[in-house]
């Protein structure tokens, strides 16, 4: 064979390893949520058995995952916004003012994306139990209770204020030449050009709140706020659940996150080639 022939082959063969590997798995769910059969433990088949959509119907009404479905997105889009407005504010700050402990602010910020959600999930059950001073009552058992731990997340604030750092000074100085106060520099001089970085920000927001398990399930104990992550755990080890209406209520749980991705892809394409073309 001709080393050009050999190389396509190759390539091929790690085409075909590739799609194998991720895709395999993914299909495997698909085929199992639309079959109508219950399949066996180890059995691969190309094609549903009995192709139904009734294992969805029973995931979404029988069950009620459609309740957790709309807890999850309540919580996960005024979560996302919120994460990504109060991000971009500390980046603003630590990207472009100049404050005394600004550096211990970074350092304390960043040290929290190295303690695991085990580490703190006990002072942070005890601070979500307490009764609040200004509001004089406990958010736990509310909404409030899953959005407001997840507000601040160290990822985007530093990879927003990574982007911000890149902006040119002179952008910000010919903006207050023209009379733009801070809040008008913030919004029409560094948050359109920090757009792609936002996109990524929103993307991993979105799926890191969506993903959530360990939260949702110490502040929240009313079977009627569980997020999607919860009712899976407790529908796995339900005897009464067929594994096919099991897997199509994850394949439900599964959609969200890639239609989020699927709107902000662009915005998420430009911010990763933009940080790899800064980097």
């Amino acid at each position: 064979m001709r080393p050009s022939l050999l190389s396509r082959l190759g390539r091929l063969l790690m085409y075909v390893a590739v799609i194998a590997i991720f895709v395999g798995p993914f299909w495997g769910i698909v085929i199992t949520a639309f079959s109508g059969l219950i399949l066996k433990p180890g059995q691969l088949l190309l094609l549903p058995v009995e192709p139904t959509l009734e294992n969805f119907r029973a995931a979404l009404i029988n069950m009620e995952v459609w309740r957790y479905l709309l807890n999850s997105m309540i919580v996960a889009l005024t979560g996302t916004f919120l994460q990504a407005g109060v991000s971009a504010l500390a980046a603003y700050a630590l990207a472009r003012k100049k404050f005394r402990g600004a550096a211990v602010v970074s350092l304390l910020i960043l040290s929290t994306m190295m303690l695991p959600e085990e580490i703190i999930s006990i002072p942070l059950y005890l601070v979500v139990q307490a009764r609040l001073p200004l509001i004089d009552a406990s958010i736990y058992n509310t909404y409030a209770a899953m959005v407001l731990p997840v507000v601040g997340w160290a990822f985007s604030i530093f990879m927003l204020t990574e982007f911000m750092r890149a902006i040119p000074k002179e952008l910000e100085e010919a903006a207050r030449i023209d009379g733009a106060n801070e809040w008008q520099i913030f919004s029409r001089v560094v948050l359109p050009l920090v757009r792609p970085a936002l996109g990524s920000v929103l993307i991993f927001g979105f799926i890191m709140i969506w993903d959530q398990y360990l939260l949702p399930l110490i502040v929240v104990n009313d079977k009627h706020l569980f997020t999607v992550p919860v009712i899976l755990g407790a529908l796995r080890v339900d005897e009464t659940i067929t594994p096919n209406i099991f897997v199509a209520a994850t394949l439900i749980a599964m959609a969200p996150p890639i239609i989020v991705y699927l709107l902000l892809q662009k915005q998420f394409n430009r911010g990763i080639m933009a940080g790899a073309v800064k980097g």
